[in-house]
């Protein structure tokens, strides 16, 4: 009876371990999926803010030489599909990782910052200013995520 007993205790406890065991392991697993989320959410964010940026860049330059009025139109519409294409980045950035939507919209309104400069000198010193404001997002990232 004694060695039933120890028996059935020893299978209660193997059947505990196995399942914190199984409990750690979904949460490590859970944890690393949430951390893979929010790099992928940070690139998105970072490769989109990139490709906006240089678009205003390319579209104000031809605003300030005088291009022809087709020239304007399709950058014009280039970049509002480069604009477009922020959003969905910057908002799962604001979502997923809220310590980091303050410096996300800062980089965001820095590239927004760029369209009707006054002139070349003023350009080129916003699109410093903005990708300044990325390399401050991406080195937050960095500590907050690493």
């Amino acid at each position: 009876m004694l060695t039933t007993l120890i028996a059935v205790a020893g299978t209660l406890l193997g059947v505990l371990a196995t399942g914190l065991l199984q409990a750690r392991a979904q949460h490590a697993s859970r944890a690393a999926a949430s951390q893979d989320a929010r790099t992928q959410a940070i690139a998105a964010l970072s490769c989109a803010l990139a490709e906006h940026r240089g678009v205003m860049f390319k579209r104000e330059c031809a605003r300030l030489s005088g291009a022809d009025a087709a020239t304007l139109t399709g950058a014009r519409a280039v970049s509002h599909t480069t604009r477009a294409a922020v959003t969905e980045p910057l908002t799962t950035v604001c979502i997923l990782i809220p310590a980091l939507a303050g410096a996300a919209r800062t980089a965001a309104k820095a590239c927004y910052a760029l369209r009707d400069a006054a002139d070349h000198d003023t350009l080129a010193a916003l699109r410093e200013t903005a990708l300044a404001a990325a390399d401050r997002l991406i080195d937050d990232a960095a500590h907050h995520l690493g």
